[in-house]
């Protein structure tokens, strides 16, 4: 492996031509990059993401998400390495920790937890900081997408923190929304919510093995019934319920072939384009937001006014919202 720190920082243009050539290291860094808040990282990030777009897009992106302990990285190693290992296809698995609202650290442990799948010539795991963002997927996440495409992956699976309020971000950037389920938990349609449900194109119920596999499949049956009652979605793809146990490998062949053939009506009947091109729209106005939202807290003005209407708030002498009102007219009076 080369040294980052004897190669330095290189051109856009080698950056992307090592990205092309399937160059690991470059790819690496020009990721970490994307991550970071430094002014020049954006930049040269910016120009390294513009060279890639063209030679992105022919990837599978498969979004996998599920409560805490339904198996996630269990379930995305043992599939990774059927794709990888029987079906020879290069995978890139974007698995996102949680950062601690306190002390804003993240355990960034999920290539530990798929030690195997790591080990694999075509696999390229990256664990990534979610840094507060909603959805419980990093907030670069596309864009490490469009590098790991033109470097040549096949697969991209994006690993998400857990259920949360705004999952719809991983359906906002994937092709493929899986839900892993668990049964055995009570009861099964408990504390789940209609709206992830309704975006999932597929949900498995993990661990169907042993003394499990009975309550699976009655858990399969349940919730079978329960998405046939909400509305088709625009595309006319119904999700289809299976049971899953990545101990034993059972399920994941047929998980894949649910895919592939998700994939199949979706081009066929041009809707896959559609979703890309509307989800392009929709990385572009999250984008200004982000963008706004870095600027705002970054101001020097917003800085200085912040802590004393925190007090007020506080106190009960201004509103929130006359708080941010206010704030927001010393942002925009100080642009500069």
């Amino acid at each position: 492996m080369l040294d980052f720190k004897r190669r330095g920082r290189l051109s856009p243009k080698s950056y992307i031509n090592g990205i092309l050539a399937g160059d690991r290291p470059l790819l690496s860094q020009a990721i970490t990059m994307i991550e970071s808040t430094l002014p020049k990282d954006t930049k040269l990030a910016q120009e390294i993401i513009d060279g890639c777009i063209p030679h992105s897009g022919n990837s599978y992106r498969i979004g996998v998400t599920g409560i805490p302990g339904v198996g996630k990285s269990t379930f995305i190693e043992k599939f990774g390495l059927y794709l990888t290992m029987k079906l020879k296809r290069k995978v890139a698995v974007l698995a996102v920790d949680p950062t601690s609202e306190r002390s804003r650290g993240s355990i960034l442990g999920d290539k530990v937890r798929m030690e195997e799948l790591s080990r694999q010539p075509g696999v390229f795991i990256r664990p990534s900081p979610s840094s507060g963002s909603l959805g419980g997927v990093a907030k670069n996440t596309r864009e490490t997408v469009i590098l790991l495409e033109a470097a040549g992956f096949d697969t991209i699976i994006i690993e998400t923190t857990g259920v949360g309020q705004s999952e719809t971000a991983v359906s906002s950037m994937v092709d493929f929304f899986l839900l892993l389920l668990l049964s055995g938990a009570g009861d099964e349609l408990q504390g789940i919510k209609r709206g992830i449900m309704e975006m999932a194109d597929a949900i498995a119920i993990t661990k169907a093995d042993g003394e499990n596999r009975q309550k699976a499949e009655l858990a399969r049956k349940e919730f079978q019934n329960a998405v046939s009652l909400y509305p088709p979605k625009e595309s006319g793809w119904g999700p289809e319920v299976m049971t899953c146990s990545a101990i034993n490998n059972e399920g994941i062949d047929a998980i894949w072939e649910t895919i592939v053939k998700h994939r199949g009506e979706m081009e066929k009947t041009g809707e896959l384009a559609k979703k890309r091109r509307e989800q392009s729209i929709k990385w572009m106005h999250d984008a200004i937001v982000l963008s706004l939202k870095e600027n705002f807290y970054k101001s020097e003005a917003v800085n200085k006014s912040l802590p004393p209407l925190e007090n007020e708030v506080k106190e009960g002498r201004t509103s929130p919202f006359a708080a941010a009102v206010r704030l927001l007219e010393i942002y925009f009076r100080n642009l500069s």
